[in-house]
C-alpha cells in the first residue's frame, strides 16, 4: 500500500515536472518568436527609414538641381563666349562646375558644417549675379558666437529656400534686389538662419503667377516639409520653419524665412 502511494506520487510529481517543462519550452518559444519578430520589426522599420532618406536625398537634389537654373547658366556661359568675354565665361564655367560638384558631394551626406554650406550658398549667389548682369546683390552674415566650422546643419535645405527667393521674390521686381542670409548663434547646440529678400513679397507673386508658382511652390515646399517631418522624427534634429510676407509683419517688401536648428548632441548619426 505504501509503495503504491509512492509510485502514485513520482507519477504525479513526474506529470508536474513534465507540465512546467513543456510550459518552461511553450514561454521559450513565445518569448523566441516574440523577440524574432521585433527584431524583424526593427530591422524592416530601419530599412524602411533608411530607403525614405535615400528617397528625400535624391528629392531634394533634384529640388536644388533646378533644370531651368542649370539651362539659364548654360546660356549665360554661351552668351558671354559669343561676346567674345572670355575672362567672364571661364569665371561662370569654374563656378558652374564647382557648384555642381558640391551639389553631388553633399547630397550623399546627413549634415555638413556651416562653412561648407555658406561655400556652397556663396558660389551660388556668384552665379546668380552674374545671371542678373549684378541686378543682384546678397550679403551672408554669420554670428560673431556662431563658429562655422564647429557648427554642423542638415544637408540640402538653404539653397532651395534661396533660389525661390530669388525667382519668385526678385525676378518680377524692377531695379536690383537683394538677399540676406543670417546665420545666428542661439546655444551651444542650437542656431537659426534667416534669409530675407526685398522682393515683391508672396501675396504678389501669388497675383503675378499664380498658376506656376503654385505648382513650383508645391514641389519645393513638399520636399522641404518632407525632409524637416524626417530630421524631427529621427530625432537627431528639431527644426522650426517658418515663411511670412514682410509688408504683413514689418511693412516692408519681399519675405522672410525662418529656420531654427537644434540638434540632440546626446544621439549620434
Amino acid at each position: 500500500m505504501f509503495k503504491e502511494e509512492i509510485n502514485s506520487i513520482f507519477i504525479i510529481i513526474f506529470f508536474i515536472t513534465l507540465l512546467v517543462v513543456l510550459a518552461l519550452v511553450f514561454l521559450f518559444v513565445v518569448f523566441t518568436n516574440r523577440k524574432n519578430k521585433l527584431i524583424n520589426e526593427n530591422l524592416e522599420s530601419a530599412l524602411e527609414n533608411q530607403k525614405k532618406q535615400h528617397e528625400l536625398e535624391l528629392k531634394a537634389l533634384r529640388a536644388q538641381m533646378n533644370p531651368h537654373f542649370v539651362h539659364n547658366s548654360l546660356n549665360a556661359i554661351q552668351y558671354y563666349i559669343q561676346q567674345n568675354d572670355v575672362e567672364t565665361s571661364e569665371d561662370y564655367l569654374a563656378k558652374f562646375s564647382k557648384l555642381m560638384r558640391q551639389f553631388f558631394e553633399f547630397s550623399r551626406k546627413q549634415y555638413i558644417r556651416v562653412s561648407e554650406e555658406i561655400s556652397l550658398l556663396e558660389n551660388y549667389l556668384q552665379i546668380e549675379k552674374l545671371r542678373f548682369e549684378e541686378e543682384l546683390e546678397y550679403q551672408i552674415i554669420v554670428d560673431s558666437e556662431l563658429d562655422p566650422d564647429d557648427f554642423q546643419i542638415p544637408t540640402m535645405i538653404i539653397q532651395p529656400l534661396v533660389e525661390n527667393a530669388i525667382n519668385h521674390g526678385l525676378f518680377n521686381k524692377k531695379g536690383t534686389g537683394s538677399v540676406i542670409i543670417h546665420f545666428n548663434y542661439l546655444s551651444e547646440s542650437s542656431f537659426e538662419v534667416l534669409v530675407i529678400d526685398d522682393g515683391i513679397g508672396i501675396k504678389q507673386a501669388k497675383k503675378l503667377n499664380h498658376n506656376i508658382l503654385k505648382e513650383n511652390e508645391s514641389h519645393s515646399s513638399a520636399v522641404l516639409a518632407e525632409r524637416l517631418h524626417f530630421l524631427n522624427q529621427r530625432g537627431l534634429w528639431h527644426v522650426d520653419y517658418k515663411i511670412e510676407d514682410r509688408s504683413l509683419s514689418e511693412e516692408k517688401s519681399g519675405t522672410k524665412v525662418t529656420l531654427k536648428f537644434s540638434q540632440n548632441i546626446n544621439d549620434e548619426d
